[in-house]
């Protein structure tokens, strides 16, 4: 069995709660944590009672309580009265004393809350068991078991262990299987998104966990579930088991980080100290060992949005190395679309506190004889407004605004984006993004321009795809 040291498994089957701390709920704790928010939007230098603002503490509140739900639900509940009868399965044997029974629920979509640095992470899970007994479990309960864990703090190892010890627990099977693949957002600082421009905006780590028939990774019972997953285009080699060194997974506690972490200085200590509150509203503990670490963490993501002024130097932008299309009707004859696609971005929705990431599109016209505009100028300008406290809409408008009088006013900026929001409040739009426009000059009027330009941008991938 895969169970923790402090015995949170029991804990969890009687009580429904998994951190060995009794059944806690957000309840008056809610407004602690609007609180806190207002103290972390103070420290970034914003105006908490400004439009879009006011009632992001409020909406951080329902958010981190819809995200961590988990704390206050039981899985015996969940469990209890969806245990169904099934004659012929009991103790392996399957129908026609067969060897029985192995069932598998795949492609399970989950969040978490990465208890290193509070940003959620995405998980795939497959969960399987062998029932035993003659009974089965109504297959939509090992989902919501599953998410009953996934709504906490949570690495990647813990959250498989625990999934599976409380399911052998409930449903006492033969053996439980789980396999997570889990992605994490690697979102860099605004120092180092320029010094490395090979960025990779995720970590991924495939992890599993193994109880029973399967506690044994060499059991053959492994090699009928890996089958069954071949498809899902990892192997069995690819996977972290519990008991080997635990590899480096929170993007937070990588070298970089730390080396750029060490630039920016001590944070706030009131800030700090915010977090800490927050965690604690939440029903954890800061002081676990998993969590001291944390708050600061957070902050100094958090420090990359601080309300700044915007220097951006144009010496030597006009360069060339753009796509161009040529435009020959009406008013634009003798002018060209130059585009400079897929410029990523990163930033901080305002509503929520949440990431959203993506790429920027920018065309413009321009007579023949002039040179495009140098592409790490479109990307400064990116970058500066995505690191900042935002909403989509307006970040559109911002990009297309600034450059419009460096291009001559003929601009157009679209920019696709998949929102951790869609995913993390309950609403669970996987895979779901958005995509904005603005224009200015002619490509307000030319139709034909704007479609050119439009045509030439590939089709979206979702970046945080499994």
């Amino acid at each position: 069995m895969g169970c923790l040291d402090d015995g949170r498994f029991a804990v969890e089957i009687e009580n429904g709660v998994s951190n060995g701390c009794g059944e806690v709920g957000l309840g008056n704790d809610g407004g602690a944590i609007e609180e806190a928010v207002k103290v972390l939007l103070e420290g970034l230098g914003e105006d908490v009672n400004r439009e879009g603002l006011r009632k992001t503490p409020l909406r951080v509140a329902k958010a981190l309580s819809e995200g961590t739900r988990g704390y206050k639900q039981k899985v015996k509940d969940i469990v209890q009265g969806a245990l169904f009868p099934e004659a012929g399965l009991d103790n392996r044997v399957g129908h026609a004393g067969g060897a029985g029974g192995l069932v598998i629920v795949r492609d399970l979509d989950l969040f978490s809350y990465c208890e290193s640095c509070l940003l959620p992470f995405q998980v795939k899970c497959h969960v399987g068991y062998v029932p035993s007994g003659e009974r089965v479990v109504g297959l939509s309960k090992l989902s919501r078991v599953a998410d009953v864990f996934a709504k906490r703090l949570q690495e990647p190892q813990r959250l498989a262990d625990e999934m599976c010890s409380a399911l052998h627990q409930g449903i006492k099977p033969a053996g439980v299987a789980i396999v997570l693949q889990c992605t994490h957002i690697h979102f860099p600082d605004i120092e180092s998104v320029f010094l490395d421009t090979n960025h990779e905006g995720w970590v991924k780590i495939l992890v599993s966990s193994g109880s029973g028939d399967f506690e044994n990774k060499s059991a053959d019972v492994w090699n009928d579930f890996f089958s069954l997953l071949k498809f899902r285009g990892f192997s069995m080699d690819k996977i972290h088991f519990r008991g080997l060194s635990d590899p480096c997974w929170c993007p937070s506690q990588s070298s970089l980080s730390a080396k750029v972490s060490s630039k920016i200085g001590p944070v706030n200590p009131t800030m700090i100290s915010a977090v800490a509150s927050i965690i604690e509203s939440l029903g954890e503990d800061p002081l676990r060992n998993e969590l001291i670490g944390t708050p600061s963490r957070f902050v100094k993501w958090l420090m990359n949005f601080k309300n700044s002024k915007f220097d951006v130097k144009l010496n030597g932008f006009l360069r060339g190395g753009m796509d161009a299309l040529n435009v020959n009707e009406g008013n634009n004859l003798n002018k060209k679309i130059t585009s400079e696609l897929n410029i990523p971005f990163w930033s901080q929705c305002e509503h929520h506190l949440l990431p959203f990431h993506g790429v920027v599109h920018i065309g413009y016209l321009i007579s023949d004889g002039f040179n495009p505009i140098g592409k790490s100028l479109l990307q400064s300008i990116v970058h500066f407004y995505g690191f900042k406290l935002q909403v989509q809409e307006r970040l559109t408008r911002q990009i297309a605004e600034t450059i419009s009088p460096l291009l001559g006013g003929d601009v157009i900026v679209v920019v696709e984006a998949s929102h951790t929001c869609m995913i993390s409040r309950g609403i669970e739009k996987y895979g779901s993004s958005t995509a904005t426009i603005a224009v200015l000059g002619r490509f307000s009027t030319d139709t034909s321009a704007r479609a050119s330009f439009l045509q030439s941008i590939p089709s979206p991938t979702s970046t945080g795809e499994q």
